[in-house]
């Protein structure tokens, strides 16, 4: 038999819930890492072409993802 048990509407609802709380943990985090800088990360990127900022933001954020993904799981 098929385990529908995600269907459930308090595990659907409850899923919802902390996806959106991760994001705006990890949309925090980013907006504070910004501020830290001394420059504008997204001119810095998009701009300026800078490729070592573009990768150290990268890994930033695969940081940040993964705490805060251990963080919701558990």
């Amino acid at each position: 038999m098929i385990d529908i048990e995600w269907l459930k509407p308090g595990v659907f609802l409850g899923s919802i819930a902390f996806a959106l709380i991760g994001v705006a943990v990890f949309w925090l985090c980013f907006v504070i890492v910004d501020k830290l800088t001394p420059y504008d990360l997204w001119r810095e990127i998009v701009e300026e072409k800078n490729v070592a900022l573009a990768i150290v933001v990268a890994a930033m954020c695969l940081a940040i993802g993964q705490i805060v993904a251990a963080a919701v799981h558990g």
